[in-house]
């Protein structure tokens, strides 16, 4: 039998997923917009185990992670290291190659839907700072990758964050034989 936490994510999941299908004509033949993210994570050596930043958005308060747009002269990791300080106020060593995709529908402030495709990059956080741009502005909280995956919407943000946490764990295993 699911838990009551499975069955919102479900839910939540669903609910995504036709409001994505209403959107059907603008996927197919509009513009697609650009992101880029980071899956920002930390090592618990004491527990082998690993932890994710979540934070939430500002207008919605769902449960994301650090995403901006495209900046000037910036190249696609560089944006993620940057969203991940200004959002969540952490710094670290962030992957240059995507990790993965996703895609989800932005809210533009005129009250239109666009469809954006997401690049994930995974960040090893190694400094967490007190004072960064949009403190005070959204909620973060460490947690388990199973526990991000049942928080955020998008099925396939869902998806690469538990694949991240198999990636992590698996490289971490090579580490410690060699």
């Amino acid at each position: 039998m699911a838990s009551s936490a499975q069955e919102t994510a479900l839910r939540r999941s669903e609910s995504f997923l036709s409001e994505l299908a209403s959107h059907a004509d603008a996927l197919f033949h509009g513009r697609f917009y650009e992101q880029y993210a980071a899956i920002c994570y930390r090592k618990q050596p004491e527990r082998q185990a690993v932890e994710v930043l979540v934070v939430t958005s500002r207008e919605s308060g769902r449960w994301i992670i650090p995403k901006g747009w495209p900046m000037k002269g910036k190249k696609p990791h560089e944006v993620a290291a940057i969203e991940a300080f200004e959002e969540a106020g952490v710094g670290g060593k962030v992957k240059k190659k995507a990790f993965g995709y996703f895609t989800y529908l932005k809210q533009l402030t005129d009250g239109n839907d666009v469809p954006c495709v997401v690049a994930v990059h995974l960040l090893e956080v190694a400094q967490v700072f007190q004072d960064f741009p949009e403190r005070g502005q959204r909620r973060s909280e460490w947690v388990s990758f199973v526990e991000a995956a049942s928080r955020v919407r998008e099925p396939e943000l869902k998806g690469l964050l538990l694949a991240a946490e198999r990636k992590i764990l698996k490289s971490r295993g090579k580490n410690r034989s060699t």
